[in-house]
């Protein structure tokens, strides 16, 4: 299982690692990382490269 980190706009910290990551496709066809913050619990999300 690969590890994601993002933006969490609640903390308003940097780099925070996701709880429980799923990769999904969005509208458009992009591809990216969904998951949750391990401290409040928002949503997070992070577009990832078209590989």
């Amino acid at each position: 299982m690969v590890e994601y980190t993002a933006y969490c706009v609640k903390c308003k910290k940097k780099n925070v690692k996701m709880k429980d990551p799923k990769v999904v496709k969005t509208k458009n066809g992009r591809k990216a990382a969904k998951g949750t913050c391990p401290k409040c619990g928002t949503t997070m999300m992070k577009f990832l490269p078209n590989k």
